[in-house]
């Protein structure tokens, strides 16, 4: 039985990865942020640990994993999972705007990770699992920094998977196309319309989907799998 700790498990992929990983019979630990309800509801649906914490904040990272740790011992399992987006033509971005966005989809995974790793390295196993993007690999327009955040978790899991590799830790990475959850909740129907025609399966992907992804590279079946992007898009980039 292992220790998985999802970032941003309250909604969307993270809460059908709590559920999946919680479904094997793991220990289970979660962050959220702003979703309190919704994180208590599910730590109570599948006995897992929701922890809050901005993944921005390095001290706060700290604590999380200090707290996940003397809950179910140390982190076997990490997935790199919280992240935000918006939308605007690069013009309008601010300052303060990128910031955040590298801060939470990029600072974040490097303190959780850095946070983790003596554990893994330690116990010469683990796996580190990060959740990119589709854009992360194509560019998306009006969604510059996004995509260059998703870009980034790209390269840090690639050059993660180099250096821990001879401490028998592997570091993958997930870029889902587009999938049915609340942050593609801001986009028109006639967007998400397009999305689902331009998908050669014709349709958006599920979290429970994008889930089953993160359980198969955590697992048995994986372990001779490292520094690899995985991007279960319906076809949409191939």
């Amino acid at each position: 039985m292992a220790h998985i700790l999802i970032t941003g498990g309250s909604r969307g992929i993270g809460a059908a990865m709590v559920r999946a990983f919680a479904g094997e019979g793991h220990h289970v630990s979660f962050t959220y942020l702003h979703s309190e309800e919704q994180a208590r509801a599910l730590a109570e649906e599948c006995g897992a640990l929701a922890i809050r914490a901005d993944n921005a904040d390095s001290a706060a990272v700290t604590r999380a994993v200090a707290t996940a740790e003397q809950s179910w011992g140390g982190v076997d399992i990490l997935i790199n999972n919280a992240g935000i987006s918006s939308f605007g033509v690069l013009g309008a971005i601010s300052d303060e705007e990128w910031r955040r966005m590298m801060a939470v989809n990029v600072d974040g995974a490097f303190y959780y990770t850095k946070a983790v790793l003596p554990h893994m390295i330690h116990r010469k196993s683990g796996r580190i699992i990060n959740i990119s993007s589709i854009w992360g690999l194509t560019g998306a327009s009006c969604e510059v920094h996004y995509s260059t955040s998703k870009a980034a978790l790209i390269g840090f899991t690639r050059a993660l998977a180099r250096e821990l590799g001879p401490s028998g830790i592997t570091v993958n990475c997930i870029a889902p196309g587009a999938v049915d959850t609340d942050m593609n909740g801001p986009l028109p129907q006639e967007a998400l319309d397009a999305l689902c025609e331009e998908t050669p399966l014709g349709r958006l992907g599920t979290p429970e989907e994008i889930a089953a992804v993160a359980l198969f590279l955590a697992g048995e079946g994986a372990s001779f799998i490292t520094g690899q992007v995985i991007s279960p898009n319906g076809g949409i980039c191939i």
